[in-house]
C-alpha cells in the first residue's frame, strides 16, 4: 500500500501540473478563477486516471476503460469538493496575483488527495477477485 500510495503521490503531481496548466490557458482564454477551475480539474481527473490506471493501481479492475473512467471520475467527485472548496478559500482569502491560481490549485490538490487516494483504493481499482 505505501508503494501505491507514493504513486498515487506522482499522479498528483502530474496532475497539479496539468491542472494549473489548463488553469492558466482557461485564464487567458477570459474564463474567471472559478469556471477555469472547473475545466481544469476535468483535465487533471483525466490525466490521474491514466497514471493510476497504468501505474499506480496496476492489478486493474474488471471494468472496461469507458466505465471505469466515469467510475475514476465520480470517485474524484467527493475530494474534488474538498479541493475546489479549499481552493476557493485560497483564491478569496489571500492577495492576488500571477501566482494565486498555482497557490490556490496546490492547497486544493494536498487537501483532496486523501479523500481520493481512498476512493480510487477501495472502489475504482478494487483488485479483481
Amino acid at each position: 500500500m505505501k508503494r501505491e500510495l507514493v504513486r498515487f503521490a506522482i499522479a498528483g503531481v502530474v496532475g497539479l501540473i496539468v491542472d494549473a496548466g489548463v488553469l492558466y490557458g482557461m485564464l487567458a482564454l477570459g474564463a474567471g478563477y472559478f469556471v477555469g477551475r472547473a475545466v481544469s480539474f476535468v483535465a487533471a481527473v483525466w490525466s490521474t486516471w491514466q497514471f493510476n490506471r497504468r501505474f499506480t493501481f496496476v492489478q486493474g479492475s474488471n471494468k472496461s476503460a469507458w466505465a471505469e473512467w466515469w467510475h475514476y471520475l465520480f470517485a474524484m467527485l467527493g475530494g474534488g469538493v474538498v479541493n475546489y472548496a479549499a481552493y476557493s478559500a485560497t483564491v478569496l482569502l489571500l492577495p492576488k496575483s500571477t501566482l494565486l491560481p498555482l497557490i490556490g490549485v496546490a492547497v486544493g490538490s494536498l487537501a483532496g488527495m486523501t479523500v481520493n487516494f481512498v476512493s480510487a483504493k477501495l472502489w475504482v481499482f478494487k483488485a479483481r477477485p
